[in-house]
């Protein structure tokens, strides 16, 4: 029997803020639920604001949506893009070679093969895998100025950055019109603006994947913060009794077998926070926490399929919940 599960990542706690004037909008957009809360005197047009940003992006950035201005490109092959999405997928092939295509924007044709994006679930043959591999990565995409052409039967798909490039630049957007305090819930992309008006922490869960509807941790921080969790919870179907989750290995084309069951990632760069959660999903924790030795723009939260907790050294002090083991640089 096929089953989706389809939850938000991270649970948000609204801590009191007693008498704090806010406006909230809930909507639907990215095939996931998210909700907008802005503080203030002016919040309500603000968070027309960002509703009205979040539906610009969806429409811009959608692989599915024949409309958009990446449905264009993989499409035709070649297409001049708008001036964020070509920012957005310069930023996203920079972080790919520096996480060695561990995140990859050119995975859309074994997305396609396991059926994610139509929810038309399969798992694919051997030979249809080898075939969509040759053309995975970031090789295949070439940029002149605003127009980028891609490799015959290469693709682009966003979906491991575009929460978070959304909650980044709506943030930076409330910012700009001298917000202090928001709170954005992109379908499990956390993004904070500020502090709250009452100088209370913001406070965070993370999703416990065997209750999804529960938490087994908090994260307690103020100001301005991206928090993204990645997990093999998320989507996934089976098949012949075996789960099949929506987290590609780019260098073998099926699911990431890396001892993980999440990774959460906490950093001010809502693109970097998005495309790490999955890339470290993707390496696994030996090579994840390499990887955070030699960086210095992020911290994580890493839960193991055995149900270990590994926790960087930069989270100690905002991590609430179960025994961890601390990751030093």
């Amino acid at each position: 029997m096929k089953r989706v599960l389809s939850v938000f990542l991270i649970v948000v706690l609204l801590t009191g803020c007693s008498g704090a004037e806010f406006s909230e909008s809930s909507i639907y957009s990215m095939d996931t639920y998210m909700t907008v809360r802005v503080y203030g005197s002016d919040a309500a047009a603000q968070v027309d604001q960002v509703v009205s940003q979040i539906q610009t992006y969806n429409s811009q950035l959608s692989a599915t949506d024949p409309q958009s201005p990446l449905s264009a490109l993989n499409r035709d092959g070649s297409a001049q893009l708008p001036p964020d999405v070509l920012d957005l997928l310069q930023r996203t092939v920079s972080l790919s070679e520096r996480t060695g295509g561990a995140l990859e924007p050119t995975v859309y044709p074994l997305v396609c093969l396991w059926g994610f994006p139509q929810k038309q679930y399969r798992v694919p043959d051997p030979t249809e895998i080898t075939d969509a591999l040759s053309k995975v990565g970031t090789a295949h995409i070439h940029i002149d100025e605003a127009t980028v052409t891609l490799d015959s039967g290469s693709q682009l798909d966003f979906g491991a950055v575009a929460k978070g490039y959304t909650g980044q630049r709506c943030a930076q957007l409330l910012q700009e019109n001298g917000v202090s305090a928001a709170l954005l819930s992109l379908g499990g992309n956390v993004q904070t603006v500020g502090t709250k008006p009452d100088g209370s922490a913001w406070v965070v869960g993370i999703t416990d994947p065997n209750q999804p509807d529960t938490y087994f941790a908090t994260l307690t921080f103020t100001g301005t913060r991206s928090v993204v969790t990645s997990g093999s919870y998320q989507r996934y179907f089976a098949q012949n009794g075996k789960r099949y989750h929506h987290i590609l290995n780019p260098a073998t084309g099926y699911p990431a077998e890396s001892g993980l069951q999440s990774v959460t990632v906490v950093t001010e760069d809502g693109l970097l926070a998005d495309g790490l959660s999955t890339a470290l999903f993707v390496m696994g924790l030996d090579k994840a926490i390499a990887f955070y030795r030699e960086s210095n723009d992020f911290e994580a939260v890493f839960l193991t399929n055995d149900g270990s907790i590994y926790l960087t050294e930069g989270l100690t002090e905002a991590f609430s919940g179960a025994e961890y083991e601390v990751i030093s640089k």
